[in-house]
């Protein structure tokens, strides 16, 4: 059967090269930084540990700064705050060179987490603005894109470093082109008011159902009984965003493993050498990267509540059996099913969030993206503890509990990406 389509896929098309011009920029510009760290380090003199508290600083800014995405978001709009944010983000970076001592570098690195965590709720809630006028799941893509842009822009550095780029030059003109980039891609995306698509369509309920606006709910209760109804149901949503916010914490456990603790599992564990200890971030991160790319496909045909329940399989069977049974193959493989397993999970989480009734625009985006940020955080210090009391490899049965904890919890996120009735206002209708 053959497309049907209406004016709208243009003005949409349009938007989603924007978005997906915010994601790859907002993973190059840090990525772009890394390789050039121990320059960093050198030039201040730093030792490790006043290296790794100032890098630290990024997380902690994030934090602070997360939650003011959605006053933002209402008073300048996500395209506004997801563009000027990444130019700012851009300059904020080039000023790395300019630092002279630790604590401004530890500075730069806090107002960099900051800027960054506002403009990945502001670009997430732009993006799912598109995915309603498509009526059907790309947020998986704007995610992979974000991957591309990290190997992108690791290459960008590396390629600068090898070429002996002084430092504030590289930067400098990083920050020039990729700024320019994110003011482009501002003049794509969509405008008006953040709620906009959502005219006539349903929003998803705290079951993780298609329901109608609260208000509607409301209306249909006797007056005495509408107050207790509103305090119920912000129960309900307060209660499912901790369950949102427990499911985003497991995925980032998933995602600190490869990164973390993955090569030294390989060579302190099984003996791997240094070449082989990285290809265990090398498995997940491929993996996961190769899944946003393709899940919207899969989401689109099985709904992300199934994807999701069935990416919690694989990463606590693939990690258990590779734990169980260590090997440098296995290890591989778990890790790689475990990249794979959870690659739609943080967007599904962030879809559900986003959906629930009651809320300003961008709050839930803003709390689940908040706690998936404190996963990242207290995910290193969890697991090196609990490697420092055993071994790592216990330690590493984290990912299997998180796999489970998506097992147990999945079944709370909404069901399908797009309206309940596969339809939405202009969106492209497919057979």
């Amino acid at each position: 059967m053959a497309l049907t389509t209406s004016p709208t896929p243009t003005r949409a098309s349009r938007a989603r090269a924007g978005v997906s011009a915010l994601f790859f920029v907002n993973a190059v510009l840090y990525a772009n930084l890394v390789p050039r760290l121990p320059e960093v380090k050198d030039r201040l003199e730093l030792s490790n540990a006043a290296l790794g508290t100032a890098i630290a600083a990024m997380p902690l800014g994030a934090l602070l700064a997360g939650l003011l995405a959605p006053v933002c978001i209402q008073r300048l709009g996500s395209a506004k705050v997801g563009a000027l944010g990444l130019v700012l983000a851009a300059a904020a970076v080039a000023t790395v060179p300019l630092a002279n001592a630790w604590i401004a570098f530890a500075a730069v690195m806090l107002l960099v987490g900051a800027l960054d965590a506002v403009v990945d709720v502001a670009q997430n809630a732009h993006g799912f603005r598109v995915q309603r006028l498509y009526g059907r799941s790309i947020v998986n893509a704007f995610h992979g894109l974000w991957s591309v842009g990290a190997v992108v822009g690791g290459l960008l550095g590396s390629a600068a470093a090898g070429a002996g780029l002084p430092l504030g030059a590289h930067l400098t003109v990083s920050a020039v082109v990729f700024g320019l980039v994110a003011l482009t891609a501002h003049r794509f995306l969509l405008p008006g008011p953040e709620d906009s698509e959502r005219a006539g369509t349903p929003r998803v309920g705290p079951a993780g159902v298609g329901s109608t606006d609260a208000g509607d709910a409301e209306r249909a209760l006797p007056a005495d009984r509408s107050g207790r109804h509103r305090r119920r149901a912000g129960v309900r949503t307060a209660a499912l965003l901790a369950v949102l916010g427990a499911l985003a914490a497991g995925g980032a456990f998933v995602e600190d493993a490869g990164s973390s603790w993955g090569a030294l599992y390989l060579r302190g564990e099984l003996g791997a050498g240094a070449a082989v200890g990285g290809l265990a971030f090398v498995a997940l991160q491929g993996a996961q990267t190769v899944g946003r790319l393709t899940g919207d496909r899969v989401v689109d045909r099985f709904g992300q509540r199934r994807v999701a329940l069935t990416g919690g399989l694989l990463t606590a069977a693939g990690t258990g059996a590779a734990l169980a049974w260590p090997s440098i193959p296995s290890t591989l493989a778990g890790f790689a099913l475990a990249g794979l397993g959870v690659a739609t999970l943080v967007p599904a989480v962030m879809h559900t969030a986003d959906e629930l009734p009651g809320l300003p625009a961008g709050v839930g985006l803003t709390v689940v993206s908040w706690l998936l940020r404190v996963g990242f955080l207290v995910s290193p210090a969890v697991v090196g503890f609990v490697a420092d009391a055993t071994s790592l490899r216990v330690a590493l049965l984290s990912v299997v509990l998180a796999g489970l904890l998506v097992l147990v919890l999945g079944r709370f996120l909404a069901p399908a990406t797009g309206p309940a009735d596969g339809s939405a206002a202009g969106s492209t209708k497919r057979p």
